[in-house]
C-alpha cells in the first residue's frame, strides 16, 4: 500500500477524512445558526467528552460552518489559572474583523474596537504588585484610541456582559451572528466562568445574536453548574462519545474507498474491537494498518499484524506522554484508580488500595485534575479522562 495516498490522520484536533456519526450534533448546530439568523433566540451550546472522541474536531467544524454563514467567529484555548480577557478580546477583534468589510458605517466598527481595545487593556493590577503600580499593558493591535467608560472597569463580569452586546449591536446592523469557539473549557478559572455564563445570560435576554460554543471533559456542566445556578438552562449539551458500529466502519471505509481500497467483513470486526470505537483510535490503527498492509482489500491477518505497532505508538504518543507528566505521587494515584477498574471509583476506594486516608491523597488527586489526567465524575468520584488509559497503566511493569 502507497504510504503517500494514506487517508487516515490521527493528531490532535485534525480533522479526520470522515467526519462520521456526529449527524446529530451536525444538525443541531444547524437549527441554531438557522434560529440566530431568523432573529429567534438561542443557547448557547457545550460538546463534552472524554480526550480523543473528537470534541476539537466538532468544534472546529461548528466554526467553519457558521463561516460559510457568514458570521463573524474567534476560538481560544483555555489555560488553567489565565484569565481569558486577552483572548476573549483577539477572537472578538477576528470576528470584526471577518464583519468589518461588510459593514456600511466604519464608524460603529471604530467605535466597537475602541471598546475591544479598552476591554483588552483592563486587566486588574497581578497580584503582589503595589496598589498604584499599573498593570501591564497589552496592546492588541487595534489602531484606535481605546473607549472610556464601557467594558474598561476591570471587573470582568461587567466588562465581559458590555463587551458582548456591542459585539452582538455589530452583528445585527449586517443580519448575522459572532460565534466565540472556546476549546478545553473546563480549563477557565472560576470567576471567569461565572462571567462568560454572567455574559451569556444576558445575551440570552436581550436576544443578541452572539454564541458561545464551548467543549470540555465531561465534568464540565459541573464546572458551569457551580458557578451560576441557572448554567443547566443557559446552554445546550451534547454529550460526544465513541462511535457505534455503522459509524465506526463508514470512518474507515469511505476515505479508503475513495483510494479504491477496501477491508474485509472480518478486518472491520478487528478494528472496530482494537478501536473500541473511539474516533482517534480508529485514526491511528488504521493508519499503521494501511502503511504495512501489502495490497487491497486490507485483511484481519493485516490487522493482527499491524495491531503491536500501533499500541507502541498509542503507548508513547497518547499515554505515555501523560504519563509523564504526573508526579510520583499521582502516578501511584493513577495506578491505584486502574487496578479498581475502567469506571468511575471511588475516591475512598483508591485511599484504601494505596493504604492511606483519603484526605493525605488530596493534593494528588487535584494535582491530576489540574493536568487533566482525571475527573471528578461525580461527588467523591474519579476517573480517568482518557479511554483505556486504565488497560495502559495495567499493563505497564510495577
Amino acid at each position: 500500500m502507497d504510504p503517500v495516498r494514506n487517508p487516515y490522520a490521527p493528531g490532535a484536533g485534525q480533522r479526520p477524512p470522515e467526519l462520521a456519526g456526529r449527524d446529530r450534533e451536525l444538525r443541531q448546530f444547524e437549527v441554531v445558526l438557522e434560529r440566530v439568523a431568523r432573529g429567534r433566540p438561542e443557547r448557547s451550546m457545550i460538546i463534552t467528552g472524554l480526550r480523543g472522541v473528537g470534541k476539537t474536531v466538532l468544534l472546529n467544524t461548528f466554526r467553519s460552518m457558521a463561516i460559510q454563514r457568514l458570521w463573524g467567529t474567534g476560538k481560544i484555548e483555555a489555560r488553567p489559572e489565565q484569565s481569558i480577557r486577552r483572548s476573549v478580546a483577539a477572537a472578538l477583534h477576528t470576528a470584526i474583523r471577518e464583519l468589518a468589510p461588510r459593514h456600511r458605517a466604519p464608524d460603529r466598527i471604530e467605535k466597537f474596537l475602541g471598546v475591544l481595545k479598552a476591554f483588552a487593556q483592563a486587566e486588574p493590577p497581578q497580584a503582589g504588585r503595589a496598589a498604584k503600580a499599573p498593570a501591564h499593558r497589552w496592546q492588541p493591535g487595534i489602531n484606535v484610541p481605546a473607549a472610556r467608560g464601557r467594558a474598561d472597569s476591570g471587573d470582568l463580569e461587567i466588562d465581559l456582559t458590555e463587551l458582548f452586546v456591542d459585539a452582538a449591536s455589530v452583528a445585527t446592523d449586517l443580519g448575522v451572528g459572532i460565534g466565540l469557539f472556546v476549546d478545553e473549557m473546563q480549563d477557565v478559572p472560576p470567576d471567569d466562568v461565572s462571567a462568560l455564563c454572567a455574559a451569556c445570560h444576558e445575551l440570552s435576554q436581550t436576544g443578541g445574536p452572539l454564541i458561545v460554543v464551548g467543549a470540555g471533559l465531561p465534568h464540565l456542566p459541573a464546572v458551569l453548574s457551580a458557578s451560576k445556578s441557572y448554567s443547566e438552562r443557559l446552554f445546550r449539551y451534547a454529550r460526544i462519545d465513541r462511535l457505534d458500529r455503522d459509524a465506526a466502519d463508514h470512518a474507515l471505509l469511505a476515505p479508503a474507498e475513495r483510494e479504491e481500497v477496501t477491508f474485509t467483513p472480518e478486518a472491520l470486526d478487528a478494528l472496530y474491537e482494537a478501536a473500541d470505537g473511539y474516533p482517534y483510535f480508529v485514526q491511528a490503527y488504521a493508519k499503521v494498518v494501511w502503511d504495512l498492509a501489502p495490497t487491497s482489500p486490507i485483511t484481519e491477518h493485516d490487522i493482527k499484524v499491524a495491531a503491536p505497532e500501533a499500541e507502541s505508538e498509542l503507548a508513547v504518543g497518547f499515554f505515555g506522554s501523560r504519563y509523564e507528566r504526573a508526579t510520583p505521587a499521582e502516578r501511584d494515584y493513577m495506578r491505584a484508580m486502574a487496578v479498581l477498574g475502567d469506571e468511575p471509583v471511588a475516591t475512598a476506594s483508591v485511599a484504601d488500595e494505596l493504604g492511606r486516608k483519603p484526605s493525605s491523597l488530596s493534593p494528588a488527586r487535584d494535582g491530576l485534575i489540574k493536568k487533566g489526567l482525571i475527573f471528578s465524575a461525580e461527588r467523591g468520584t474519579v476517573a480517568f479522562t482518557v479511554p483505556h488509559f486504565g488497560r495502559f497503566l495495567r499493563e505497564q511493569p510495577a
